[in-house]
């Protein structure tokens, strides 16, 4: 099972290319959602990249974690679930390294979160997303440590597509 993720700007390419079986379309409120196959599975959730509530601003709740989370458990096609959001490297990095998790629970969170790191340099994952699916999955902290444990990514104006197994190859 393979996650895809990758910016706005390359849904088109990616799907052309991919063929995904699902998408997860992770933006802000104002954002438009790109087109994707009449048919085809997509969960669009619109919250802010911020990582901590602000006001005037959408933060991501545990209702929509938890969403992300049964979206990610409904899939069983053989084909990849693609996961985008503005730029690829926050809100849809959090999205691939908890699905990672909770796909292959006995698979250890913080080589799940080395393998994120590899796949993607530029890898920040959200960490209020992060520590709302720690809690919703029991992790006791471990999916924020991994999360922790690759710091910042390097900075970029924009993330590139890449791959990350969901479960340990």
């Amino acid at each position: 099972m393979t996650l895809i993720v990758c910016p706005l700007r390359d849904v088109e390419q990616v799907m052309n290319r991919n063929r995904p079986a699902r998408v997860v379309s992770l933006l802000s409120p104002e954002q438009y959602a790109p087109d994707i196959p009449t048919g085809m599975p997509r969960l669009l959730l619109r919250f802010h990249d911020i990582s901590e509530p602000r006001i005037g601003l959408i933060a991501p709740t545990q209702a929509m974690v938890s969403e992300l989370l049964a979206f990610g458990a409904a899939w069983r096609e053989p084909e990849p679930l693609l996961i985008h959001c503005w730029m690829g490297i926050s809100r849809s990095t959090a999205a691939a390294l908890i699905l990672a998790c909770a796909l292959d629970p006995a698979r250890d969170e913080a080589e799940i979160g080395g393998a994120l790191r590899r796949a993607s340099p530029t890898a920040t994952p959200n960490p209020l997303i992060v520590s709302i699916a720690d809690q919703l999955l029991g992790r006791q902290g471990r999916i924020v440590a991994a999360a922790a444990s690759i710091g910042l990514g390097l900075e970029a104006p924009c993330g590139k597509p890449f791959e990350l197994s969901a479960r340990r190859l």
